[in-house]
């Protein structure tokens, strides 16, 4: 026996009122929503008219985001630009005014609609960025 007082040791865990261990992936998938996306048939819509966008010069780069609240697909000119059209899915706004919208670079909100087909009909015109 030794004559130095019983000491806590430091090395063994502390008894304490705590929070229970919860794996980090567990607390991640409770706690954050998935991402809107855009699902493979408007990827295949958006892409087609892309690919004719790009086949006539018009477009040369694109952009996809899947954000909390919405998607959107961004088409530009050259890269390093902002965006001329945004093609956004935000499903809040799906009993309303409708979920698909194409926005253009000035912010103005070109069409809208519950149908991802009809609202890029838009496209079929001939839409040119004034410069």
């Amino acid at each position: 026996m030794s004559d130095q007082p019983d000491l806590p040791r430091t090395d063994a865990p502390q008894a304490s009122h705590s929070a229970p261990i919860v794996s980090l992936q567990d607390y991640r998938q409770s706690r954050d929503t998935l991402p809107v996306t855009f699902h493979r048939k408007e990827l295949d819509s958006i892409l087609w008219i892309y690919g004719r966008m790009v086949g006539e010069g018009e477009w040369r780069d694109y952009a996809i985001d899947h954000l909390k609240d919405k998607a959107v697909f961004s088409v530009f000119k050259r890269s390093g630009e902002l965006p001329l059209y945004r093609i956004e899915k935000d499903p809040k706004l799906a009993a309303r005014q409708g979920a698909y919208s194409v926005i253009h670079t000035s912010g103005r909100v070109l069409k809208r609609g519950h149908e991802l087909t009809q609202v890029l009909k838009i496209f079929d015109k001939k839409l040119k960025l004034v410069e």
